[in-house]
Protein backbone atom coordinates (compact mmCIF):
# COMPACT_ATOMS: atom_id res chain seq x y z
CA UNK A 1 0.00 0.00 0.00
CA UNK A 2 0.87 3.50 -0.90
CA UNK A 3 0.67 6.09 1.41
CA UNK A 4 3.93 8.34 3.17
CA UNK A 5 3.43 11.42 1.46
CA UNK A 6 0.40 12.44 -0.28
CA UNK A 7 1.04 12.01 -3.77
CA UNK A 8 -0.06 14.83 -5.71
CA UNK A 9 0.47 14.57 -9.70
CA UNK A 10 1.21 17.97 -11.64
CA UNK A 11 0.65 18.27 -15.50
CA UNK A 12 -0.61 21.72 -16.64
CA UNK A 13 -1.36 22.37 -13.12
CA UNK A 14 -3.82 20.10 -12.73
CA UNK A 15 -3.27 18.10 -9.06
CA UNK A 16 -4.94 14.63 -8.43
CA UNK A 17 -5.32 11.99 -4.84
CA UNK A 18 -7.24 9.07 -4.59
CA UNK A 19 -8.90 9.08 -1.24
CA UNK A 20 -11.04 6.94 0.90
CA UNK A 21 -14.22 8.28 2.57
CA UNK A 22 -15.79 6.23 5.15
CA UNK A 23 -19.58 7.07 6.48
CA UNK A 24 -21.98 5.74 8.71
CA UNK A 25 -25.56 6.82 8.69
CA UNK A 26 -27.65 7.19 12.23
CA UNK A 27 -30.34 4.68 10.07
CA UNK A 28 -27.48 1.81 10.83
CA UNK A 29 -28.16 0.83 7.12
CA UNK A 30 -23.84 -0.21 7.30
CA UNK A 31 -20.59 1.28 6.82
CA UNK A 32 -20.31 2.69 3.25
CA UNK A 33 -16.65 3.08 2.14
CA UNK A 34 -16.07 4.55 -1.16
CA UNK A 35 -12.75 4.99 -3.08
CA UNK A 36 -12.67 7.82 -5.59
CA UNK A 37 -9.78 10.03 -7.37
CA UNK A 38 -10.09 13.69 -7.09
CA UNK A 39 -8.56 16.04 -10.33
CA UNK A 40 -8.11 19.52 -9.24
CA UNK A 41 -8.38 21.43 -12.96
CA UNK A 42 -7.96 25.04 -13.52
CA UNK A 43 -11.55 24.87 -14.16
CA UNK A 44 -12.80 23.35 -10.82
CA UNK A 45 -12.85 20.13 -9.03
CA UNK A 46 -14.00 16.66 -10.56
CA UNK A 47 -14.16 13.22 -9.21
CA UNK A 48 -14.64 9.58 -10.23
CA UNK A 49 -15.42 6.82 -8.05
CA UNK A 50 -13.65 3.78 -8.48
CA UNK A 51 -14.74 1.69 -6.03
CA UNK A 52 -17.43 1.87 -3.47
CA UNK A 53 -19.49 -1.23 -1.14
CA UNK A 54 -21.74 -0.70 1.89
CA UNK A 55 -20.54 -3.19 4.53
CA UNK A 56 -23.18 -4.63 6.86
CA UNK A 57 -22.43 -4.84 10.46
CA UNK A 58 -22.21 -7.32 12.53
CA UNK A 59 -25.58 -8.23 14.70
CA UNK A 60 -23.72 -7.66 17.94
CA UNK A 61 -21.92 -4.20 16.48
CA UNK A 62 -25.11 -3.16 14.98
CA UNK A 63 -26.36 -2.83 18.63
CA UNK A 64 -23.61 -1.55 20.47
CA UNK A 65 -23.51 1.38 17.69
CA UNK A 66 -27.35 1.62 18.40
CA UNK A 67 -27.18 1.68 21.71
CA UNK A 68 -24.10 3.44 22.30
CA UNK A 69 -25.95 6.61 23.78
CA UNK A 70 -27.03 4.99 26.89
CA UNK A 71 -23.69 3.17 27.35
CA UNK A 72 -21.50 4.22 30.77
CA UNK A 73 -18.32 6.44 29.73
CA UNK A 74 -16.20 3.75 30.34
CA UNK A 75 -17.53 1.49 28.00
CA UNK A 76 -18.00 4.41 24.95
CA UNK A 77 -14.65 4.73 25.04
CA UNK A 78 -13.81 1.23 24.82
CA UNK A 79 -16.67 1.31 21.88
CA UNK A 80 -14.22 4.32 20.37
CA UNK A 81 -11.43 1.95 20.05
CA UNK A 82 -13.35 -1.34 18.92
CA UNK A 83 -14.98 0.42 16.39
CA UNK A 84 -12.01 2.24 15.19
CA UNK A 85 -10.46 -0.93 15.00
CA UNK A 86 -13.01 -2.37 13.17
CA UNK A 87 -13.21 0.39 10.29
CA UNK A 88 -9.49 -0.51 9.83
CA UNK A 89 -10.16 -3.84 9.16
CA UNK A 90 -12.85 -3.40 6.79
CA UNK A 91 -10.72 -0.70 4.95
CA UNK A 92 -8.13 -3.82 4.54
CA UNK A 93 -10.56 -6.03 3.44
CA UNK A 94 -11.92 -3.83 1.08
CA UNK A 95 -8.56 -3.01 -0.71
CA UNK A 96 -7.65 -6.83 -0.80
CA UNK A 97 -11.01 -7.36 -2.05
CA UNK A 98 -10.35 -4.89 -4.89
CA UNK A 99 -6.74 -5.01 -5.63
CA UNK A 100 -6.35 -1.49 -4.56
CA UNK A 101 -2.84 0.32 -3.80
CA UNK A 102 -2.63 3.59 -4.22
CA UNK A 103 -4.40 5.29 -1.75
CA UNK A 104 -3.42 8.53 -0.15
CA UNK A 105 -5.93 9.25 2.79
CA UNK A 106 -8.73 7.94 4.62
CA UNK A 107 -11.28 10.36 5.60
CA UNK A 108 -14.05 8.55 8.09
CA UNK A 109 -16.87 10.25 9.36
CA UNK A 110 -17.60 7.93 12.07
CA UNK A 111 -20.86 7.36 13.41
CA UNK A 112 -22.76 9.41 15.83
CA UNK A 113 -23.72 9.29 19.55
CA UNK A 114 -24.14 12.48 20.85
CA UNK A 115 -25.22 15.53 18.62
CA UNK A 116 -25.85 18.98 20.69
CA UNK A 117 -24.47 21.75 19.40
CA UNK A 118 -26.60 24.04 21.79
CA UNK A 119 -24.40 22.55 24.54
CA UNK A 120 -21.37 23.02 22.14
CA UNK A 121 -20.55 18.92 21.94
CA UNK A 122 -21.13 16.36 19.58
CA UNK A 123 -19.66 12.87 18.71
CA UNK A 124 -18.70 10.63 16.47
CA UNK A 125 -16.95 7.31 17.70
CA UNK A 126 -14.48 5.05 15.68
CA UNK A 127 -11.04 6.52 16.91
CA UNK A 128 -8.88 7.63 13.61
CA UNK A 129 -5.35 6.64 15.29
CA UNK A 130 -7.04 3.29 15.39
CA UNK A 131 -7.63 3.27 11.32
CA UNK A 132 -3.94 4.20 11.05
CA UNK A 133 -2.82 1.53 13.01
CA UNK A 134 -4.49 -0.96 10.91
CA UNK A 135 -4.29 0.38 7.48
CA UNK A 136 -0.98 2.78 7.99
CA UNK A 137 -2.38 5.23 6.01
CA UNK A 138 -2.81 9.05 6.73
CA UNK A 139 -6.49 9.31 8.53
CA UNK A 140 -8.70 12.45 8.69
CA UNK A 141 -11.69 12.20 11.21
CA UNK A 142 -14.03 14.13 13.90
CA UNK A 143 -14.90 16.64 11.18
CA UNK A 144 -17.91 18.18 13.50
CA UNK A 145 -16.51 19.21 16.69
CA UNK A 146 -14.83 22.32 16.06
CA UNK A 147 -17.43 23.51 13.90
CA UNK A 148 -19.58 23.23 16.86
CA UNK A 149 -16.99 24.44 19.71
CA UNK A 150 -17.00 28.10 16.55
CA UNK A 151 -21.00 28.07 17.46
CA UNK A 152 -21.76 25.67 14.26
CA UNK A 153 -24.46 23.27 14.35
CA UNK A 154 -21.54 20.42 13.05
CA UNK A 155 -23.67 20.10 10.23
CA UNK A 156 -24.78 19.40 7.35
CA UNK A 157 -21.17 19.52 5.82
CA UNK A 158 -21.83 17.71 2.72
CA UNK A 159 -22.86 21.38 1.14
CA UNK A 160 -18.64 21.82 0.35
CA UNK A 161 -18.94 18.92 -1.34
CA UNK A 162 -22.49 20.33 -3.47
CA UNK A 163 -20.69 23.09 -4.12
CA UNK A 164 -17.40 22.03 -5.72
CA UNK A 165 -19.04 18.95 -6.89
CA UNK A 166 -22.79 19.02 -7.99
CA UNK A 167 -22.92 22.67 -8.72
CA UNK A 168 -25.40 22.04 -11.78
CA UNK A 169 -28.02 21.34 -9.47
CA UNK A 170 -30.29 23.85 -8.04
CA UNK A 171 -30.23 21.78 -4.89
CA UNK A 172 -29.09 18.59 -3.46
CA UNK A 173 -31.64 16.77 -0.85
CA UNK A 174 -30.09 13.80 0.64
CA UNK A 175 -32.48 11.18 2.11
CA UNK A 176 -30.59 9.40 5.17
CA UNK A 177 -31.33 8.84 8.93
CA UNK A 178 -32.33 12.59 8.65
CA UNK A 179 -33.09 14.42 5.60
CA UNK A 180 -31.00 17.80 4.87
CA UNK A 181 -30.66 20.05 2.03
CA UNK A 182 -28.15 22.80 0.14
CA UNK A 183 -28.87 25.49 -2.28
CA UNK A 184 -27.70 28.53 -2.91
CA UNK A 185 -29.30 31.92 -1.74
CA UNK A 186 -27.64 35.31 -3.18
CA UNK A 187 -24.23 33.40 -3.98
CA UNK A 188 -24.12 31.69 -0.43
CA UNK A 189 -24.55 28.25 0.22
CA UNK A 190 -26.67 27.54 2.71
CA UNK A 191 -27.91 24.31 3.94
CA UNK A 192 -29.99 22.41 6.87
CA UNK A 193 -31.42 19.24 8.38
CA UNK A 194 -35.43 19.06 7.09
CA UNK A 195 -36.39 16.48 9.23
CA UNK A 196 -35.85 13.10 10.49
CA UNK A 197 -36.40 10.01 7.87
CA UNK A 198 -34.95 6.44 7.61
CA UNK A 199 -33.98 7.00 11.68
CA UNK A 200 -37.99 6.96 12.53
CA UNK A 201 -39.23 4.82 9.42
CA UNK A 202 -36.68 1.88 9.90
CA UNK A 203 -37.61 1.77 13.55
CA UNK A 204 -41.26 0.74 12.48
CA UNK A 205 -40.64 -1.60 9.60
CA UNK A 206 -38.74 -3.30 12.40
CA UNK A 207 -41.46 -4.16 14.22
CA UNK A 208 -42.81 -5.99 11.24
CA UNK A 209 -39.47 -7.69 11.07
CA UNK A 210 -38.31 -5.63 8.33
CA UNK A 211 -34.92 -3.70 8.13
CA UNK A 212 -36.26 -1.03 6.42
CA UNK A 213 -40.25 -0.40 4.66
CA UNK A 214 -38.75 -1.34 0.84
CA UNK A 215 -40.44 0.97 -1.56
CA UNK A 216 -42.94 2.73 1.02
CA UNK A 217 -44.85 -1.06 1.07
CA UNK A 218 -46.12 -1.02 4.55
CA UNK A 219 -46.41 3.19 4.64
CA UNK A 220 -49.30 1.89 1.85
CA UNK A 221 -51.05 -0.12 3.65
CA UNK A 222 -51.48 1.86 6.46
CA UNK A 223 -53.84 4.62 6.90
CA UNK A 224 -52.87 8.65 7.59
CA UNK A 225 -53.76 9.87 10.74
CA UNK A 226 -54.74 13.09 10.16
CA UNK A 227 -54.34 14.66 13.80
CA UNK A 228 -51.01 12.86 14.25
CA UNK A 229 -49.97 14.39 11.40
CA UNK A 230 -50.88 18.01 12.57
CA UNK A 231 -49.19 17.55 15.78
CA UNK A 232 -45.78 16.65 13.83
CA UNK A 233 -46.07 19.27 11.29
CA UNK A 234 -46.59 21.88 14.31
CA UNK A 235 -43.58 20.54 16.09
CA UNK A 236 -41.14 23.95 16.82
CA UNK A 237 -38.09 23.12 14.99
CA UNK A 238 -39.99 23.42 11.43
CA UNK A 239 -40.55 26.82 12.33
CA UNK A 240 -36.93 27.60 13.08
CA UNK A 241 -34.81 29.56 10.78
CA UNK A 242 -31.87 27.52 9.16
CA UNK A 243 -28.98 26.98 10.41
CA UNK A 244 -30.30 23.99 12.31
CA UNK A 245 -29.95 20.54 12.65
CA UNK A 246 -30.89 17.39 14.15
CA UNK A 247 -29.98 14.70 15.98
CA UNK A 248 -31.58 10.84 17.88
CA UNK A 249 -32.13 13.27 20.98
CA UNK A 250 -34.55 15.53 19.27
CA UNK A 251 -36.98 12.27 17.76
CA UNK A 252 -36.72 10.66 21.06
CA UNK A 253 -38.00 13.94 22.60
CA UNK A 254 -40.39 15.00 19.94
CA UNK A 255 -41.13 12.47 17.54
CA UNK A 256 -41.35 8.89 19.06
CA UNK A 257 -43.74 10.15 22.11
CA UNK A 258 -46.26 10.55 20.08
CA UNK A 259 -46.59 7.24 18.50
CA UNK A 260 -47.55 5.77 21.58
CA UNK A 261 -50.00 3.07 21.32
CA UNK A 262 -50.58 3.61 17.55
CA UNK A 263 -50.63 0.79 15.01
CA UNK A 264 -47.47 0.55 13.10
CA UNK A 265 -48.90 0.79 9.70
CA UNK A 266 -50.54 3.38 10.37
CA UNK A 267 -46.99 5.53 12.26
CA UNK A 268 -45.48 4.28 9.01
CA UNK A 269 -48.17 6.07 6.65
CA UNK A 270 -48.66 9.04 8.75
CA UNK A 271 -44.76 9.79 9.40
CA UNK A 272 -44.43 8.97 5.09
CA UNK A 273 -46.89 11.84 4.76
CA UNK A 274 -45.68 14.12 7.01
CA UNK A 275 -41.58 13.93 5.59
CA UNK A 276 -42.94 14.36 2.01
CA UNK A 277 -44.77 17.66 3.42
CA UNK A 278 -41.54 18.77 5.21
CA UNK A 279 -39.30 18.25 1.93
CA UNK A 280 -42.20 19.82 -0.60
CA UNK A 281 -42.32 22.48 1.65
CA UNK A 282 -38.83 23.67 1.75
CA UNK A 283 -38.44 22.79 -2.16
CA UNK A 284 -41.90 25.05 -2.89
CA UNK A 285 -40.96 28.11 -0.30
CA UNK A 286 -37.71 28.20 -1.75
CA UNK A 287 -38.81 27.86 -5.50
CA UNK A 288 -35.94 25.45 -6.69
CA UNK A 289 -36.06 23.73 -9.80
CA UNK A 290 -33.68 21.12 -10.68
CA UNK A 291 -32.95 19.18 -7.24
CA UNK A 292 -30.80 16.56 -6.73
CA UNK A 293 -31.82 13.48 -4.22
CA UNK A 294 -29.45 10.84 -2.82
CA UNK A 295 -29.05 8.40 0.01
CA UNK A 296 -31.18 5.39 1.25
CA UNK A 297 -34.19 6.74 1.56
CA UNK A 298 -34.27 8.10 -2.07
CA UNK A 299 -35.03 4.25 -2.85
CA UNK A 300 -38.22 4.53 -1.22
CA UNK A 301 -40.50 5.05 -3.99
CA UNK A 302 -43.75 5.80 -2.24
CA UNK A 303 -42.09 8.50 -0.64
CA UNK A 304 -40.56 10.14 -3.21
CA UNK A 305 -43.99 9.81 -5.05
CA UNK A 306 -46.06 11.54 -2.42
CA UNK A 307 -43.05 14.24 -2.68
CA UNK A 308 -43.15 14.83 -6.41
CA UNK A 309 -47.22 15.00 -5.90
CA UNK A 310 -46.70 18.45 -3.71
CA UNK A 311 -43.67 19.85 -5.72
CA UNK A 312 -43.24 21.10 -9.64
CA UNK A 313 -39.41 21.30 -8.63
CA UNK A 314 -37.66 18.67 -10.91
CA UNK A 315 -36.65 15.70 -9.03
CA UNK A 316 -33.52 14.08 -10.13
CA UNK A 317 -32.62 10.40 -9.31
CA UNK A 318 -29.28 9.73 -10.11
CA UNK A 319 -27.32 6.71 -10.72
CA UNK A 320 -27.30 4.14 -7.50
CA UNK A 321 -23.27 4.98 -6.89
CA UNK A 322 -24.11 8.48 -6.42
CA UNK A 323 -27.65 7.46 -4.34
CA UNK A 324 -25.46 5.43 -2.13
CA UNK A 325 -22.38 6.91 -1.91
CA UNK A 326 -21.98 10.51 -2.45
CA UNK A 327 -21.74 11.75 1.84
CA UNK A 328 -18.88 9.21 1.64
CA UNK A 329 -17.65 10.29 -1.36
CA UNK A 330 -18.18 13.85 0.09
CA UNK A 331 -16.54 12.82 2.88
CA UNK A 332 -13.44 11.62 1.23
CA UNK A 333 -13.37 14.85 -0.35
CA UNK A 334 -13.46 17.15 3.05
CA UNK A 335 -10.38 14.68 3.60
CA UNK A 336 -8.50 15.98 0.53
CA UNK A 337 -9.32 19.78 1.42
CA UNK A 338 -8.40 19.30 5.13
CA UNK A 339 -4.96 17.79 4.14
CA UNK A 340 -4.44 20.48 2.25
CA UNK A 341 -5.62 22.76 4.96
CA UNK A 342 -8.06 24.36 2.45
CA UNK A 343 -11.71 25.50 4.07
CA UNK A 344 -13.86 22.18 3.94
CA UNK A 345 -17.06 23.67 6.05
CA UNK A 346 -19.25 26.68 4.60
CA UNK A 347 -20.23 28.81 7.57
CA UNK A 348 -23.15 29.87 5.58
CA UNK A 349 -24.59 26.38 6.07
CA UNK A 350 -23.48 25.38 9.33
CA UNK A 351 -23.84 28.71 11.34
CA UNK A 352 -20.35 28.72 12.98
CA UNK A 353 -18.32 32.26 13.22
CA UNK A 354 -16.43 31.76 9.88
CA UNK A 355 -15.70 29.15 7.17
CA UNK A 356 -12.83 26.62 8.18
CA UNK A 357 -11.23 23.59 7.51
CA UNK A 358 -11.88 20.78 9.94
CA UNK A 359 -10.96 17.50 10.61
CA UNK A 360 -7.83 15.96 13.02
CA UNK A 361 -5.11 14.68 11.29
CA UNK A 362 -4.26 11.12 12.56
Amino acid sequence: MTSAKLRWHSQNHDLMINAIGLMSGTSLDGLDICFAQFLKEDSGWKFTILKAETVSYPEVLENQLRNAIHLSSQNLLALHSEYGFYLGKEVKKFFSKNNIEKVDLIASHGHTVFHQPDRKFTLQIGDGRAIKLETGLPVVCDFRSQDVLMGGNGAPLVPIGDEFLFSEYDACVNLGGFSNISFKINNARIAFDICPVNIVLNQFAQIAGKKFDENGNLAQKGTVDHLLLEKLNNIDFYSLAYPKSLGIEFCNAEIFPLFCEKDYLDVLATYTEHAAHQISKILNKYKLKKVLFTGGGTYNSFLIERIKIKTSSQIVIPEKEIIDFKEALIFAFMGVLRYRNEINILSSATGSFCDHSSGILA
